[in-house]
């Protein structure tokens, strides 16, 4: 049986856990579950390199595809307004998550800009980006995304544009507060502004200078 414990602030509190606690009868419910474990990464250690990284993508869009079904449910019941505010509350915990693992995984101790944005760079957000750009200069990098998934999708079904500034800006900022705090975002562009040509969404990091 595993559980978690139930002393959180809030739903989205649950979240930030990194580890089910699981109680088992024997020691060898435990081995088991440990091998099967074992095995699953031995299939993945056998997959071709590219069907692997075709597979990572694959799961990366299935994400994607959750997010965007919850999204469009809460949308037809409550509205655009509601959607949009869940979608912002789950969007800064997931900034949260993504970071530490992403700290953990990799052993990133980077900060500064540069260190926001390798880390940034590795997150299902950024990767689900077919067509983004990286811009460094000297006190500050620009990402900028051309082509969005989301909002073509959502336009071929019919729908309105997402304004979707709140809910990346919120999980951008959380996202560079985790790695460095004194790194800070701003949107160049995003909807429901009005966007420049071939841009869907743009982002400026910098880092404060009040030290």
């Amino acid at each position: 049986m595993c559980h978690r414990s139930n002393n959180h602030d809030s739903i989205f509190d649950i979240l930030y856990e990194e580890q089910t606690i699981c109680v088992t009868d024997t020691t060898l419910e435990l081995i088991i579950m440990t091998e099967i474990r074992d095995a699953d990464k031995l299939d993945l250690m056998n997959m071709d390199k590219e069907k692997l990284i075709d597979f990572l993508l694959l799961h990366i869009r299935n994400l994607w595809a959750v997010d965007g079904l919850y999204y469009l449910g809460i949308e037809k019941k409550f509205g655009t307004k509601e959607a949009t505010h869940v979608d912002s509350e789950v969007w800064k915990a997931m900034a949260s998550i993504e970071a530490r693992r992403l700290k953990k995984i990799f052993n990133l101790k980077q900060g500064g800009i540069e260190g926001v944005i390798k880390a940034l760079s590795l997150t299902s957000w950024a990767l689900d980006l077919e067509n983004k750009e990286i811009t460094k200069r000297d006190k500050e990098s620009i990402f900028t995304n051309h082509v969005c998934r989301v909002q073509n999708t959502r336009i071929s079904k019919g729908f309105d544009v997402f304004p979707c500034k709140s809910v990346r800006f919120g999980y951008l900022e959380q996202f560079a507060k985790e790695i460095d705090a004194e790194v800070k975002v701003e949107c160049i562009a995003c909807p429901p502004d009005k966007l420049p040509e071939g841009v869907w969404c743009s982002w400026k990091f910098t880092k404060s200078t009040s030290h």
